[in-house]
């Protein structure tokens, strides 16, 4: 494991950009035991003297800014956190999803070392299943895949198994899980009530509900509320703290809709956060109650829309779908949920990524190999593994789209949408997060150096563990991961932890 550095870093000469205070300008960052010490602008008021036995980087002509804060990440291993490293990466957390028992993920992440910084929610699909079906959890992401495939958790609470999971999640706050993600669209028919519940436990705890949101309207009429009105409603009904998870994979072709109804929630006072990625297809575990062949249709989708990662089969039909969730309801697909070369599809994810203060998350998935290994250590990464495009590829293939093509954000507003704001939603449930998204003094020196001139994605559907490009140095913690292009072998990340209520 990585030790922080005494000495100081300078990255000279610069572009720097600060979400926090709003600075954009040349300037030196100074580094010093893993905190950033100022910010001081070249030639202007106040410029420092060089530091005796300061290291000197030169970064001139590139971008400087705080690295990008993932809210959505289920890599759990070295190979994937690398991989979102060289994406600009500083900071990647599984809050949708969450794992359980929190205390036994961050002890193993600390084992076995990360490059990034990590952190975990409560497990809502897991306190169910263990309220349900006596499933002892074991904060593993290969058995929570193979759990979304598994009924009973999902159909509706008893009352004492209501108070016996919503007593699990308590108990995974107070060990440091940063809030309490929720797999809605996994149990769609579950009540609404039971959600409403979670919504006053997250209140009382003051810490945040991560959503992946029960099915909307528009694709299921029987659907006991719209997922994304709801986490409005339970927002301003209980005062909690409500994430929407991926809005543009679980709105699709509705997601004007389902963001003017957000903004409505949001004006009335609610607290709801958005965040999506650029990408027009999505990936689970194949079991997925969405998937089931008789329900494909209300999103205009069919069997030929699923390809599985491991093999890269395309189902051909319902029967195929049918007998591998079947077989093995955990084995992660790529769903293809918009046409990714039709410039409608293409405009309604940029109009997502635009939408006023909506954060980019990844939704990364593990990688596998195969031989059916879920971890490498080796880099560049052994050949063959698979994964979906958005582990490689999110923050630089949003910044390509938004700022470089499409000028739709500043430097600033970008830096603001993949750092400061995911952030500021852990600021209530962890003190820790607010250090990070920006470079005021005493900030964490996470920060990520940018070669605009080469900045690109370059994960695709077939070939998904390609590193982006353009991320020139990326430091964890003031320790370099990324050095002149080049990964290294050190493993500063450190955990991010809830704090008890």
């Amino acid at each position: 494991m990585s030790t922080r550095p005494s000495t100081t870093l300078i990255l000279r000469g610069g572009r720097v950009i600060d979400p926090g205070s709003g600075f954009d300008g040349v300037a030196d960052v100074h580094v010093q035991d893993g905190r950033v010490l100022s910010v001081v602008p070249v030639d202007g008021p106040g410029a420092a003297p060089p530091v005796d036995g300061a290291t000197v980087v030169d970064v001139a002509g590139l971008v400087v800014g705080p690295g990008f804060v993932d809210l959505h990440s289920h890599v759990h291993s070295v190979a994937g956190m690398r991989l979102q490293a060289m994406d600009g990466v500083t900071t990647a957390l599984d809050l949708e999803s969450g794992l359980m028992p929190v205390a036994k993920a961050y002890a193993d992440a600390a084992a076995q070392g990360r490059p990034l910084n990590y952190g975990f929610s409560a497990s809502w699909a897991s306190a169910r299943a263990a309220a349900h079906e006596g499933i002892t959890p074991t904060a593993d992401i290969q058995a929570s895949l193979r759990l979304l495939g598994r009924p009973d958790w999902q159909r509706s609470s008893s009352p004492r198994e209501l108070q016996t999971w919503l007593q699990l999640l308590r108990e995974e706050l107070a060990d440091g899980a940063l809030g309490i993600g929720v797999l809605l669209g996994y149990a769609p028919h579950s009540d609404p009530a039971e959600f409403l519940g979670v919504g006053h436990l997250a209140a009382e705890a003051g810490t945040p509900v991560y959503t992946h949101v029960r099915e909307i309207v528009e694709s299921d009429p029987t659907t006991p509320v719209d997922g994304s009105d709801e986490i409005g409603i339970v927002a301003a009904e209980t005062g909690a703290a409500m994430h929407h998870c991926h809005v543009n994979s679980t709105s699709r072709r509705h997601v004007d809709r389902v963001l003017t109804s957000l903004e409505g929630h949001r004006a009335a006072g609610s607290r709801v956060t958005v965040e999506c990625y650029p990408y027009g297809a999505g990936s689970t575990a194949v079991g997925a109650a969405f998937l089931a062949p008789e329900v494909l249709h209300r999103w205009d989708l069919t069997p030929q829309n699923i390809v599985l990662v491991a093999t890269g089969e395309r189902i051909q039909d319902a029967r195929r779908l049918a007998e591998v969730r079947a077989q093995d309801p955990g084995a992660p697909c790529v769903v293809e949920f918009l046409d990714e070369q039709d410039p409608r599809d293409q405009d309604l994810l940029l109009r997502s990524l635009s939408y006023p203060d909506a954060i980019v998350a990844s939704d990364a998935m593990p990688i596998i190999w195969p031989d059916q290994s879920w971890e490498s250590r080796t880099w560049p990464l052994p050949e063959g593994g698979l994964t979906h495009p958005r582990t490689a590829g999110t923050f630089a293939r949003s910044l390509r789209r938004m700022v470089l093509e499409t000028a739709s954000w500043s430097w600033l507003e970008a830096f603001r949408r993949c750092s400061y704001l995911p952030a500021r939603v852990l600021d209530e449930a962890s003190p820790a997060s607010r250090t990070k998204g920006h470079l005021g003094e005493g900030a964490d020196a996470d920060i990520v150096v940018l070669d605009p001139a080469t900045l690109t994605d370059a994960a695709t559907y077939l070939d998904p563990t390609r590193p982006s490009q353009g991320v020139v140095h990326l430091l964890v913690g003031g320790v370099p991961v990324i050095t002149d292009r080049l990964l290294q072998e050190a493993l500063p990340g450190r955990a991010v932890r809830g704090a008890p209520a």
